[in-house]
């Protein structure tokens, strides 16, 4: 269960057991209310303590790590220059 996900649990468990006035032939809101917040104060809790866990977790690097990455220069490109040459009227078409 997310932290979100007790929230939303707290959050309805408070609405059934203060906000509703309604009854049902054995079934109590206000009971049912008080138990979805206690299971989202309980996911509330446990979702915390998964985060802080997880974010102890990490060892400490001992050595720095160094990356040498080498870079190829790419190759110089090749130009063609195609130069016309001015034509004589006297030559046959190409």
């Amino acid at each position: 269960m997310t932290i979100a996900g007790s929230i939303i649990l707290i959050m309805l468990g408070a609405i059934l057991t203060w906000a509703v006035e309604f009854d049902l032939a054995g079934l109590d809101i206000n009971v049912v209310g008080v138990i979805l917040m206690l299971g989202g104060v309980v996911g509330l809790l446990f979702g915390i303590y998964r985060i802080s866990v997880t974010r102890r977790a990490v060892a400490p690097i001992d050595e720095p790590v160094h990356r040498h990455e080498v870079y190829d220069e790419p190759e110089a490109r090749r130009t063609t220059v195609y130069e016309e040459r001015a034509r004589r009227y006297d030559e046959p078409p190409l």
